[in-house]
Parts: C-alpha cells; sequence; structure tokens
C-alpha cells in the first residue's frame, strides 16, 4: 500500500498574521501609488513578492547561529560555510557577500565589458541592472518555448539557445562577447529549469571561443531536483552528485543564499580562477567587509553551511517542487492561465490571458497584482511590462517584453496549502470578474528602467 507523505517536518513555532478589510487596503494602495513593493509587510495576510530571504529555517540553522564566530578574519564560522558550499559546488575558491545583488556586482565589475555582450538565457533584473550601468549589453537568448506562456508544457523552458548564441558571435565576433550567464533554474519564465544538456553544451560552445561562463545558482537544488525526475539518465544520481556536475561546467558561480541556501541573509561568489577569486576579494573588501565574512555576521554562515545541506535533501525538495505544483494545478482547475509546466519557486500567471482586453502598455500583470492584494490582502509582483519593459537608447521609444506575468512566489517551508486555497480563491474570483478591471497609467519610474518596478508609481485608469 502507498501512503500519500505530508511536509518532511514539523511546525514548533509560528507567526501571527494580521487580517485587514478590503477598505484598509484600497487605502494602502493608494498610499503607496498602487505599488505593493510599498506596502507594509506586516498589511499583508500571505506575501509571496518573494521567495528570497522568507525561508523558515530549521531547528538545526538556528542551533547552529548559537556558534557563530564573530572573529573579523578567520572566523571558524567561515570554514564552515566553505567546506559547505564546496561540498554542493564541487568548486575550490569561495568568497561570501551579504546577498545575491552583492555577488552580481562583483560578477559584473570582473566580467562586463562596456560595449560587449552578455549572453544569458534569461538575466534578471539585478545582473541586468549591474551589467547596464557599466556599458555592457545583456542579451535574453532562452529558448522560443520558454518565451510563449501559452505553450504546451516541455520539461527545460529555461534551455539557452545555442543557434542564438552561435549566430551572435559569428556576426560579432567572439571577442565582442564579454561573458555567458546561466540563470539555474530561469526566473524571468515561471522558474523553469536548465538541462544538464544544455548546460555541458553552453560550456562546449563558450570554451571553443574562450567565453567563460557564468551560473546564477540562487535556485541551484531546484534545478538539480528537475534535473534528477526529468532528465535521462539522472533518476538514480543523488542531488548534490548533480549539483556538483552542473559547476564543472562553469568558471564562476554567483548566487542569491537567500534562496536555496535556506537563510534570511548571504550570497556567495564561487569560482575555481584563482586570478578571478583574488579580484573578488578585492571588490568584497571595498564593499562586504573582510573576506572570510563579506558582511555577514558568523552566525549567518553558521545558518548558511547548514542550509545548503538541507536544500540537497531530496525530500525536502520533492516537498518544495509538489507544493508549487499543487498550486499551479489548483489554478488551472479554475480556468487561471498560468505559464506550464510549474517551476521551481513560484507559479507564474499570464497576464495577457488574464486580463486579455488590458493592452500591454497599461499593465495587465501590475492590475492583477494590485487586485490580489486589495481583494485578498495577497502580495505578489508583477514581471511584465513594468519589470521587464525598457525604452529605446536612440528613438526613446517603449519596448514591451514577450512575457507579461505576475509570479506568486512560495516561501519554503512556511505556507500550508491551505493558504494556497486561499491564493485560488482570491485568483479564480478576479478571473470570473475579469472584465470589470480596467488597467493602468505608470506615474513614477527611476532613473534605472531595468529597476524601475521596485520604486514604480502608478494610477488606475
Amino acid at each position: 500500500m502507498r501512503f500519500q507523505f505530508a511536509e518532511p517536518f514539523r511546525i514548533k513555532m509560528i507567526e501571527n498574521v494580521k487580517h485587514t478589510t478590503k477598505e484598509e487596503r484600497q487605502v494602502y494602495l493608494q498610499e503607496a501609488q498602487y505599488n505593493v513593493f510599498r506596502v507594509k509587510a506586516e498589511n499583508c495576510y500571505i506575501d509571496c513578492i518573494t521567495d528570497s530571504g522568507t525561508s523558515a529555517m530549521s531547528s538545526a540553522q538556528w542551533s547552529a547561529l548559537m556558534l557563530g564566530d564573530e572573529s573579523y578574519a578567520g572566523a571558524k564560522s567561515f570554514y564552515k560555510m566553505e567546506a559547505s558550499v564546496q561540498d554542493v559546488f564541487g568548486m575550490p575558491y569561495v568568497q561570501p557577500v551579504h546577498q545575491g545583488r552583492a555577488a552580481d556586482n562583483i560578477m559584473s565589475k570582473i566580467y562586463a565589458k562596456e560595449g560587449k555582450y552578455m549572453i544569458g538565457n534569461m538575466h534578471f533584473d539585478t545582473i541586468r541592472g549591474s551589467a547596464e550601468v557599466l556599458g555592457a549589453l545583456p542579451l535574453d537568448y532562452v529558448i522560443d518555448e520558454g518565451m510563449d506562456a501559452a505553450s504546451p508544457a516541455m520539461p527545460f523552458k529555461g534551455n539557452l539557445d545555442l543557434n542564438k548564441m552561435r549566430k551572435l558571435i559569428d556576426e560579432k565576433g567572439a571577442e565582442n562577447i564579454s561573458c555567458v550567464v546561466l540563470t539555474v533554474t530561469c526566473n524571468n519564465n515561471g522558474g523553469q529549469p536548465v538541462s544538464m544538456k544544455n548546460i555541458r553544451e553552453v560550456s562546449e560552445l563558450s570554451k571553443t571561443y574562450a567565453i567563460p561562463l557564468i551560473i546564477d545558482a540562487a535556485r541551484l537544488a531546484e534545478n538539480a531536483y528537475f534535473i534528477k525526475t526529468r532528465e535521462e539518465g539522472y533518476a538514480d544520481v543523488a542531488i548534490k552528485d548533480i549539483t556538483r556536475e552542473m559547476f564543472s561546467y562553469c568558471e564562476t558561480a554567483i548566487m542569491s543564499a537567500k534562496k536555496d541556501g535556506l537563510v534570511n541573509i548571504g550570497g556567495l561568489f564561487v569560482t575555481r580562477n584563482l586570478d578571478v577569486f583574488h579580484k573578488a576579494n578585492q571588490l568584497a573588501i571595498l564593499n562586504e567587509g573582510f573576506i572570510t565574512y563579506g558582511g555577514q555576521a558568523g552566525r549567518d554562515l553558521e545558518a548558511l553551511a547548514v542550509g545548503l545541506q538541507e536544500a540537497t535533501e531530496f525530500d525536502y525538495l520533492d516537498y518544495r517542487i509538489k507544493q508549487v505544483q499543487y498550486l499551479g494545478d489548483r489554478l488551472k482547475e479554475r480556468g487561471v492561465p498560468i505559464i506550464e509546466p510549474t517551476g521551481g519557486h513560484g507559479v507564474y500567471v499570464d497576464g495577457r490571458r488574464f486580463f486579455p482586453h488590458i493592452p500591454q502598455h497599461e499593465f495587465p500583470s501590475q492590475r492583477l497584482v494590485v487586485a490580489l492584494y486589495e481583494e485578498a490582502g495577497i502580495r505578489a509582483v508583477e514581471l511584465g511590462a513594468c519589470a521587464f519593459g525598457s525604452k529605446d537608447k536612440v528613438t526613446g521609444e517603449a519596448t514591451w517584453p514577450a512575457l507579461e506575468t505576475m509570479r506568486i512566489a512560495i516561501s519554503r517551508r512556511v505556507y500550508t496549502n491551505r493558504h494556497l486555497d486561499c491564493i485560488v480563491e482570491a485568483l479564480a474570483y478576479i478571473y470570473d470578474n475579469r472584465d470589470s478591471y480596467k488597467g493602468m497609467k505608470l506615474v513614477f519610474e527611476g532613473p534605472i528602467t531595468s529597476l524601475r518596478h521596485f520604486t514604480a508609481g502608478f494610477e488606475l485608469l
């Protein structure tokens, strides 16, 4: 007899959440210029704006916190963290930083070159922003199926298109390409995984032209799970053996440890190139702190050392991925259009199909974010016209992204399926009444277009 098992943990501490009225939430939205980044977290019943730094830590991690060594240089906590990273990554040189965007910044300063191209499957906002500030030219070369929210489900929609990469090399010359950044899983298009075959082939093509390959590894364990469960030849391979193979193909990896490190703060810059490591050390000293703490307290390093090991346990990953799938399946049952298959860290609702009557320049996914918060106090995030729209640098004309989505990011080990049922009911209600909603107007944006969604202001039309 087969049994249906529940979460592979027990809940031993709780945090109360606050119920607000619709009228109160309408005031909060007006005060925030309809940007939920500006809404106080305490006024969110279920907070799905990000899965970054929102994980619940385990008893083993809390115990490890008490062992933190706060020495400025050479703390024992660093060496515990370093050994754990080396175990999971299979790479020798480890530079801690305070969070992922600090690793993005160091990576960009080492690899990004003014006027030269950075190829990626899909660069996320902070990497793109760091590159653009330095004058680099980031390009997204995910496979075509990965850019079609309504395309049939396929196992690895995060793969980089090798033909597009070869064409750019042929047209522009390898000397005009500074690096390749492969994001696993691919955040922009639904948390879609990258296959080991694709990682291997991208590595081989990059080495042919002496182009460095970097892996953005924020969700390394989730990507490894998909390789194990979807890719031929990996069903019997342990998760950590899969992660080590993944990183054997790259020169450098960067990580926001606030995702698959299962911690609330921290990041990593990991490399096998000693010269690159020395450069990263200097940049870390300038901006983060000494090389053996990198902007983190010893207790943070201790928690990360444990978290990386827990994140690569199959039972945890199986629960994690299947909880996200549960939300996606329930939404599909209610007719809500999502990117399929569901990815590792959240469900992405297709704003175009949800609100077909709202044109992209009126921000349909942002309108859905606002509606979800207004109706149910649930906070999600727009990854569409505001987050990834831009302006042509020559003509000033607006350009719009191929994907127009709202991401519902699920915090690790935090919410139960009852919470996810609340999300389903709220979105189904909005979808059933979708014709009553109108679009939005952007009334404020910051100077860096790729980062404007964090601080943008809107009005309802």
